[in-house]
């Protein structure tokens, strides 16, 4: 049997223990999710259409990982001085395999793996005993020793992904790609002169293309332009 859905906008041909890539749902790895939006089912010649959508159809899928589709690169040049932009986009993706495809109102055997079981109240009162009991010399002990000073939000902060180097910075909007908003973002990693950029290795690329909003073309473009500014 198979069943034709519809999620994020696309059309997606489905059946039993399929993997499929959709644009990203809201949910963990192992959740189980229900896609009500099916335009047709069946199997072999016999096919049945919905109007839009079957009634009392529904697919279900599991969770398998949430990740990005590759970078895709928009590139605008005009018949003007220094008039091009250059921006990436990586789209966000949910990788699911199809679990069941239900019709007529059934419901979905398989329940998302992320929901478990609510305890026995008498397991959660033996929980809490055993908590509070191993909690009590933690806290005599916490009596004694002074509280140690809460961490500030900026001390709080992942550190940069590099170390800026000492003495003037330069003018990264020199650069053609790289504005006010894209140079204080380099400036916040540590990257703040023309030869930083000019040394960049790949790994160090691929470090930026995922930590940052800028694509992996994007800052070699750069690379080559820092290349040229740092020989001045």
């Amino acid at each position: 049997m198979f069943a034709v859905i519809k999620t994020g906008g696309k059309q997606y041909r489905v059946a039993a223990n399929d993997l499929l890539k959709i644009e990203k749902l809201e949910a963990k790895v192992g959740d189980i999710v229900e896609i009500g939006n099916v335009l047709a089912h069946g199997e072999g010649e016999n096919v049945t259409f919905g109007a839009p959508f079957v009634d009392g159809a529904l697919v279900t899928a599991e969770v398998v990982e949430q990740g990005k589709n590759r970078t895709v690169i928009a590139f605008k040049k005009r018949r003007r001085q220094n008039s091009r932009r250059k921006i990436g986009h990586r789209q966000l993706l949910t990788t699911v395999r199809i679990a069941e495809i239900l019709l007529g109102g059934a419901k979905p055997s398989k329940k998302a793996a992320a929901k478990a079981e609510a305890k026995a109240p008498e397991a959660k009162a033996e929980v809490a005993a055993e908590a509070k009991a191993e909690a009590a010399p933690n806290e005599a002990k916490a009596k004694k020793e002074p509280k140690a000073e809460a961490t500030s939000g900026d001390e709080a902060k992942a550190a940069p992904l590099f170390k800026a180097p000492k003495g003037e910075p330069d003018d990264l909007t020199v650069i053609k790609g790289i504005g006010p908003v894209a140079a204080k973002d380099l400036a916040e990693q540590g990257i703040v002169t023309f030869a930083q950029l000019a040394k960049l290795s790949d790994k160090d690329v691929a470090k930026i293309d995922e930590h940052m909003p800028f694509s992996a073309d994007q800052i070699k473009d750069w690379r080559e332009q820092a290349k040229e500014l740092a020989k001045k």
